[in-house]
């Protein structure tokens, strides 16, 4: 960008076609910005004499100073670092937004997405009406200028107090259409653009209307890992409500086997994001079958062993939701999850990782005899009787939940009796946690209740 620059003033400026068309102060402008383009090192643009140079060009009806203008702008906001800009500033690029010469709305918006990085820049590019120009330039049939305004609201959309506004402005039907873009770069940028809309009950249920659903899940198959990972996420978020999953659950057929299938992923944030977006389709029984009948064990299990804690908490969640369902604790135990998940009961970095294990332990021993069997031969006493008394509360509550739950089996009792599980279960009546006293009394109780 900078050469194209430096080439049309260069150009421009000596040419005696040009000259005899501007104002005099558009003539001097045009010299002082060539000026301190030439000492960009020590000019701040943004105000005093060298952001009026740029507003004289920007305000021009020549069009030649009016792309000069932009282009300029665009340079000055990429390779600077960008700080927060007051109207003033603002002004002569909204001004250039409204142009419809392609060349000025790809470089307007260009510096506009350079501005809209600063938190504050963000409220008042929205505050000022950036939002109507923009999505007119979503519309154009030139691809640059598509990329440049999506990735502009992509950066608005961080906000949240842009998110709500963004949503009623009308951008979201064009940025659905946007997500199914030839140009890698505009599906990128519309996809991400989509994802942060995905971040509050409202805004959700309005991308939902916009029909996003089938293209989010039409884009979990596309070769590039970001637009996967935008796409994920953004279903994730909206698997979070439960009329959207039952709107999932009715159209999306192929969701689920997309998800298990990005669970082998090359990227580690798409596997981490498609556990969690099964996790959170998990919530309802329907989907709680599907994951396990469409083979989704295996990936999981191999997520659930991985050293990287974000793909370890993601995994025990999905399995922890998983193993709500009867019919699925069979199937869990079969597919070799006790003594990882046993593992994980010691796994002090991170307590919602030990008590997503410690509950999946408890889900497991529900309903079967022999499933709570499995879990007392697999070693899940011996570690809650090692653990419990200095994990936190929290866990505490679950793992005696777990040991109230296996002292229902009048097989197993003396078994827990001879592991001494009473002995760190007594302390625990006189805890500070009325759930961890109520547990573990009920443990007791239970452990209590057979005669002989």
């Amino acid at each position: 960008m900078g050469a194209c620059l430096s080439c049309l003033f260069g150009r421009r400026t000596r040419s005696a076609l040009y000259e005899p068309l501007l104002q005099e102060n558009e003539r001097e402008a045009v010299a002082d910005l060539l000026t301190y383009l030439e000492n960009r090192a020590e000019t701040n643009f943004f105000e005093g004499d060298p952001l009026r140079a740029l507003s004289t060009l920007a305000f021009s009806d020549n069009l030649d100073l009016q792309r000069s203008a932009a282009l300029a702008f665009a340079e000055i906001t990429e390779k600077e670092d960008v700080r927060e800009v007051d109207r003033e500033t603002m002004e002569p690029i909204m001004f250039l937004l409204q142009s419809h010469d392609v060349e000025v709305q790809r470089a307007a918006s260009a510096a506009l997405g350079n501005l809209a990085v600063n938190t504050e820049n963000k409220l008042l590019i929205v505050q000022m009406g950036g939002l109507e120009p923009l999505i007119r330039q979503m519309l154009s049939p030139n691809v640059e200028v598509q990329c440049n305004a999506v990735g502009c609201i992509t950066n608005l959309a961080t906000h949240d107090e842009n998110k709500s506004k963004i949503a009623r402005s009308g951008a979201l039907v064009p940025l659905t259409k946007l997500a199914r873009s030839k140009d890698m770069r505009v599906q990128r940028n519309a996809t991400g653009a989509l994802l942060n809309m995905t971040h509050s009950d409202e805004n959700r249920q309005q991308l939902v209307n916009a029909g996003a659903i089938p293209v989010l899940v039409g884009l979990l198959n596309s070769p590039d890992t970001d637009v996967q990972y935008y796409c994920t996420t953004a279903l994730s978020n909206i698997a979070v409500d439960a009329l959207n999953r039952k709107k999932l659950a009715s159209t999306e057929t192929r969701l689920v086997q997309s998800l298990i299938g990005l669970m082998d992923s090359t990227s580690l944030k798409v596997q981490c994001q498609a556990a969690l977006a099964l996790r959170n389709l998990a919530s309802d029984e329907k989907y709680q079958l599907e994951i396990v009948r469409s083979r989704g064990l295996p990936p999981l299990l191999r997520l659930l062993q991985s050293s990287f804690l974000p793909l370890i908490l993601s995994s025990v969640a999905c399995i922890r939701n998983i193993s709500i369902h009867p019919l699925n604790e069979s199937p869990i135990i079969d597919a070799g999850f006790l003594s990882p998940l046993i593992q994980l009961l010691a796994y002090e970095e991170n307590e919602e990782i030990q008590c997503h294990a410690i509950s999946t332990l408890r889900n497991l021993a529900a309903s079967s005899e022999r499933n709570k069997r499995a879990i007392v031969d697999a070693g899940a006493v011996e570690r809650v009787r090692e653990l419990v008394l200095n994990v936190p509360l929290s866990v505490q509550s679950e793992m005696t939940a777990c040991v109230a739950v296996l002292a229902l089996s009048d097989e197993l009792k003396p078994r827990l009796l001879k592991l001494g599980i009473c002995q760190v279960l007594l302390p625990l009546t006189n805890s500070s946690s009325v759930e961890v006293q109520g547990n573990s009394a009920a443990a007791l109780g239970n452990l209590s209740s057979k005669g002989n």
